[in-house]
This record gives structure tokens, C-alpha cells and sequence, in this order.
């Protein structure tokens, strides 16, 4: 049985990851045949699937208009995160597309804002600004203005196998968090059980793309405390050898081959969650959207807590393109108002994503606008899968006051600068090494952390004003 609902979680991650975009509503046409009445969303894949949260929430907006107003229309873009900024940046740049609202990650908004693709945005844009978690709108800013509205947040989170930790000791719930030097006598009591179908301890993302940057920057973080960054608010390179090399230890400690399954070196967040859910590992660093999915399969051997450390932030935030402008902006500003507004958060927070606002965190906090997360979840977005979101025991409060939103609260930020790509090769190219050699007990000599160090110091320096 297990089987099956582990094959079943697979397809389902699979569908939602390659989902074409759902169309408007069609009793939401505007009256007007002309294409000016449309106000044109780009983004990103929903990994809700298709007709998932972000359209239902469009949708729900669209039926505020009048007959003969405007409307929103959903397009998603294709491909991977970086294809899909190459294509909205491509777009922006040549005017080829005529976006109105873009869905941007969060490491893109300085990048949109100083090329001038991104307007700054009017106090309209945006309801109640003291709702939303600081850190969170910390993200939709660059050069002391506001340039976009946080729609959906993310951070990292630590999922484990309660039945194995109950195998190997009398401890099966992590509560609110768990220190790494605790997470490693745990897995060192796993390495010596060994539980069935059992490899390594923890999985995380650790492939040549931007989940290598992610874990990075989770560990120099934790290295270094509050007080430290790579980048300053402007953009400029703050980093010495000595906290880098600080920094690479703290990862190379934490993704070494005594804790970590080896298909880390080569995984992306699919794969990961694949070796958790197929019992080779007992620990995954993963994001919010796969807990309701998760519990689907495994229902209370389940735990989700605070990942050890620094936690890095995700999610996206919403901007109006340059171009857009007068009555049509006014409109864009308004959608992005209702997009981002108490509401719909609650219904991104029911849909699996973490919401921006601390309301949506709150007792009796309840979903309007989507009617598949209006009451207590009991289906997948997809409508497939009766009871695949969990109930309030796990997935309510207890998970959204005590695990996700102090995760969210104390999340730090990848580097802030317009060459955020940039610094994000360097870092997944120079700490290659890591994994390409090392991990895998290869012939060669895995440089060391000063080494590192020095070879990324050099590289950011060329990389970044200083």
C-alpha cells in the first residue's frame, strides 16, 4: 500500500511541476474582445497543479469586476527558474511580451528593479504593511523603495521519518527544533540500526544549480550569526577569507558522507524528496509546498520541524512592469492588492504554500476566496487525492504558529544585489569541489577550506562592487 501512495505522491509532484496554464474562466471574458482589457500575469509553474491556487485566486478576483472591466489572464512560463527569469528578463528588455504583473523570485527583485523592467509601487498596491512578516517584506524592496508585494514565501524546513526514529530510540517528535550537533547522535544511532531500505541519514539539494547555493548559504549563515553578510543593502561585497572559510566548514560538516546520502551530490528538490519518500534517508531539507503531500503518504510517521541553523528564504513577490502604466496600472495595482491581501494568503497557507502575513497564522483564520481550501483541507488541489492535506492536529497551528512562521521570522536572505545570478554561479562553481571530488572518495585531493576561501573571495571580489 505504501508503495502505491509513494508512486501516487510522485505523479502527483510530477503533474504539478509540468502542468500547462489553466485558462480564465470563461464566464470571466471581459465584454470587450479587445486584448487591452486584459491584465497579463507571468509566472512561474504553481506547484498546486493545474487550475491550482494562484489561478482559483485570479479567478476570485476577476469575479469582482464589472461585466464590462478588466480581467487577469494567468500565463506560465516554462522551464526551469533560471530559464524562466532568462525568458521574463528577454521579454521585459525587448518589449515582446506584453506583461502587466510578473511573479518574480525574490532573489530577482533588485536585478528588475535597477534595470527600471519593475516600476516602484503606490501605497495602494499593498494592504496593511504591519501584517506582513518583516523578513518577507524585507524581500519586496531595493534602494529604500518598494518595488513589488510578497505573494507566497517559503523557507527551509527539516521533514524525518518519525517510525525510524522511534526504531533507534525513544524519541520520535522533534518538537519545534533540533540543534545539528543533536541531529548528528540521532543519525549516528540510525547508521548503527540501520532501519529497512535505510542509507544515510539526511538528504538536501546539493546539484550544480541554485539548491547548492541555498544550502550554502544556510551554513555560512549558521557560521556566522545575525551580524554577518556577503552582501550590504547596496549591493556590495562585505565577505574576507576568513568568514568564507568559516562557512565552508560549517557545510562541509554538515554534507559529509558520515551524515548525508550520497544522491545529495547530485540531487534538485524532486529527487530528494524521492529518496525520502522511498525510506533511504530519514531526514530532508525541504520546503513547505511538499508537506501536505508528504503526510498523504506517510500520514503520522510524518514530522516536520525547524531545519537546524539558519534557514534560507524563498517565494516569490509581484510586480508591475514599466510599461504598464494609467488606468491599466491602476488595475494591475488592485490585483496585486487582492493577490497579496489577508484572504488570499489564508488560502495560499491552506494550499501548502507559506503565507506573507501573520493574520493567516492566527486562530479561526479562514479561506474565502478559493473555494477547495475554504473549509478544513480534505483535498489535493488536483482533486485526486481525498485527504492528502492533513488535518489541523498536524498541519494546523501546531505547524503553522509553532514550526512555520518563526522559521519565517528568523529566515535570512540570500546575497541583495542585481548580480544575484552571477554570484550564484560563483558560488555553485567554486564549491563544486565539494561534491564533485570529496564526497565521492574520487583520486583527487579535495582543496581545503582555506583554499576555498580564497579561490571564492577572489571570485565574488570580481563578481561584486566592494
Amino acid at each position: 500500500m505504501r508503495l502505491r501512495r509513494i508512486a501516487a505522491v510522485l505523479t502527483l509532484l510530477a503533474v504539478a511541476a509540468c502542468t500547462g496554464t489553466a485558462g480564465p474562466d470563461d464566464s470571466a471574458t471581459p465584454g470587450s474582445s479587445s486584448s487591452s482589457r486584459w491584465i497579463v500575469v507571468a509566472s512561474g509553474r504553481d506547484v498546486t497543479g493545474k487550475g491550482g491556487i494562484r489561478q482559483q485566486l485570479i479567478d476570485a478576483w476577476n469575479r469582482t469586476q464589472p461585466a464590462d472591466g478588466y480581467r487577469a489572464r494567468l500565463v506560465e512560463l516554462p522551464g526551469s527558474a533560471d530559464a524562466q527569469r532568462s525568458q521574463l528578463l528577454g521579454a521585459l528588455q525587448s518589449g515582446s511580451a506584453s506583461y502587466d504583473v510578473v511573479n518574480l523570485d525574490v532573489t530577482w527583485v533588485p536585478e528588475f528593479a535597477a534595470a527600471r523592467l519593475i516600476q516602484p509601487l503606490p501605497d495602494s498596491a499593498v494592504e496593511r504593511t504591519s501584517d506582513l512578516v518583516p523578513s518577507v517584506d524585507d524581500t519586496s524592496r531595493w534602494d529604500d523603495e518598494r518595488y513589488a508585494v510578497p505573494f507566497n514565501s517559503d523557507v527551509g524546513l527539516l521533514y524525518y521519518r518519525r517510525d525510524h526514529l522511534a526504531a533507534v530510540s525513544g524519541r520520535s517528535d522533534l518538537g519545534t527544533g533540533v540543534s545539528w550537533d543533536e541531529l548528528r547522535e540521532l543519525i549516528e544511532a540510525l547508521n548503527r540500526k540501520r532501519p529497512t531500505g535505510y542509507e544515510a541519514g539526511w538528504t538536501t539539494q546539493l546539484d550544480g544549480y541554485e539548491g547548492r547555493t541555498v544550502n550554502a548559504v544556510e551554513a555560512f549563515a549558521s557560521a556566522w550569526g545575525d551580524d554577518v553578510r556577503l552582501t550590504d543593502s547596496k549591493g556590495r561585497y562585505l565577505g574576507d577569507e576568513e568568514q568564507l572559510a568559516a562557512g565552508i566548514g560549517e557545510l562541509r560538516r554538515r554534507t559529509g558522507t558520515a551524515y548525508t546520502l550520497r544522491n545529495a551530490y547530485d540531487s534538485d528538490e524532486a529527487r530528494s524528496l524521492d529518496d525520502f519518500a522511498q525510506g533511504r534517508t530519514t531526514f530532508l531539507r525541504h520546503w513547505p509546498y511538499v508537506y501536505p503531500t508528504l503526510y498523504g503518504t506517510f500520514k503520522d510517521d510524518l514530522g516536520v520541524t525547524r531545519l537546524p541553523g539558519k534557514a534560507v528564504l524563498g517565494g516569490q513577490d509581484l510586480a508591475v512592469t514599466s510599461t504598464t502604466s494609467g488606468e491599466r496600472a491602476a488595475h494591475a495595482y488592485d490585483l496585486i492588492r487582492f493577490l497579496t491581501g489577508p484572504d488570499s494568503e489564508r488560502c495560499l497557507l491552506r494550499a501548502g504554500f507559506a503565507a506573507t502575513r501573520t493574520s493567516a497564522y492566527e486562530d479561526g483564520a479562514t479561506c474565502t476566496h478559493a473555494p477547495v481550501y475554504a473549509e478544513t483541507p480534505s483535498a489535493s488541489p488536483t482533486g485526486e487525492s481525498p485527504g492528502r492535506t492533513p488535518p489541523d492536529r498536524l498541519g494546523g497551528l501546531s505547524y503553522r504558529r509553532q514550526i512555520l512562521l518563526p522559521a519565517l521570522r528568523e529566515a535570512v536572505q540570500r546575497p541583495r544585489t542585481p548580480l544575484y545570478g552571477a554570484v550564484s554561479r560563483t558560488l555553485i562553481t567554486t564549491l563544486g569541489p565539494l561534491y564533485d571530488v570529496g564526497p565521492r572518495g574520487g583520486g583527487a585531493q579535495t582543496p581545503s577550506d582555506q583554499e576555498l576561501a580564497e579561490s571564492l573571495n577572489r571570485a565574488l571580489k570580481r563578481e561584486l562592487p566592494h
